[in-house]
């Protein structure tokens, strides 16, 4: 069963590993050429979309790390391997988000407030910073779909957070596009139309990283899973031939994988081995719902304990 369980996390590894050096190189030409764009094309909100393009490469490296050690097998010091790494990258991610849409947030409200209140004068962006942040929308659009169905594919948190990070990229990109689309053609008047275009992303992108860093906290705080699932286990325990009053269960997540802690009767007159075999049925049908690597303890009593 180890062997099985390393064979399955050494798959989810490579299919990560690849994905993620997918995006690294793609992150590191886009950054460069948002970066070149933004500072000569004179957009502030290019520059900042620049910037949110470089926290990709501290998540994707994140990522990275993170299958070093999940592709590890069970050791003594893991007795339940080390899925809980993927769930400590997840909320890295969505931290490294919360940053970037906090920086790009002060930046973009900073020059709103030097215009609007101290008469300030920003430069119109030029027509390279157009060109690239439609080139980010669809690059980082196109990544952010091939990461997700990768991440679904794998079931993977960290690498579908970071498909969420390019996605975040691409939204602005697209508030980007807008604010540089408009101060170019509306005139000096609307130059403003750029830094608030960086703030409405800047929203975007921390709601992406509260959802994505709230989710993944509550699983490193051993939060049990939802009322539905937990019924749903007591139904399919329920349902197994001579399982009398499943009880006292207890879940929660280690990384990729569900824990289930459950408590059940017997009649009294069943031998230790007939009891055991029940619990083997219990195990296979609970496996088929939610995983060979679910992680599984049942504790038998007799009927009238």
């Amino acid at each position: 069963m180890k062997e099985n369980n390393y064979n399955i996390e050494e798959y989810r590894a490579k299919k990560a590993n690849y994905i993620t050096w997918v995006g690294f190189f793609t992150n590191l030409i886009l950054t460069s050429l948002k970066l070149f764009a933004g500072i000569f094309g004179k957009s502030s909100a290019m520059v900042a979309d620049a910037f949110h393009s470089l926290s990709d490469f501290v998540t994707d490296i994140v990522v990275l790390i993170n299958f070093m050690i999940v592709r590890k097998p069970v050791d003594e010091n893991h007795d339940y391997g080390h899925g809980k790494f993927e769930t400590l990258a997840a909320v890295i991610i969505g931290v490294a988000l919360l940053f970037v849409g906090i920086g790009i947030f002060y930046s973009g409200a900073q020059k709103i407030y030097s215009v609007l209140f101290l008469k300030k004068n920003i430069g119109s962006p030029g027509i390279i910073a157009l060109f690239a942040a439609l080139l980010s929308i669809i690059t980082k659009e196109w990544l952010y779909r091939y990461t997700i169905v990768v991440g679904k594919q794998i079931q993977s948190k960290a690498v579908i957070a970071n498909a969420w990070h390019h996605r975040s990229d691409a939204f602005s990109s697209t508030g980007t596009l807008l604010g540089i689309g408009g101060a170019i053609l509306l005139g000096n008047v609307w130059r403003i139309l750029d830094p608030i275009a960086a703030v409405v992303v800047s929203l975007f992108i921390l709601k992406v990283a509260y959802d994505i860093s709230i989710g993944s906290i509550k699983e490193l705080l051993e939060e049990s899973l939802d009322e539905n699932t937990e019924n749903y286990i007591l139904k399919i325990v329920g349902n197994i031939e001579d399982v009398i009053e499943p009880h006292d269960l207890k879940t929660r997540r280690i990384g990729n994988n569900i824990v289930i802690d459950i408590h059940i009767r017997v009649a009294n007159s069943f031998s230790i081995v007939e009891a055991h075999k029940i619990n083997n049925k219990i195990e296979e049908k609970l496996k088929e719902t939610y995983g060979e690597n679910t992680l599984i303890s049942i504790h038998t009593e007799p009927e009238n304990e």
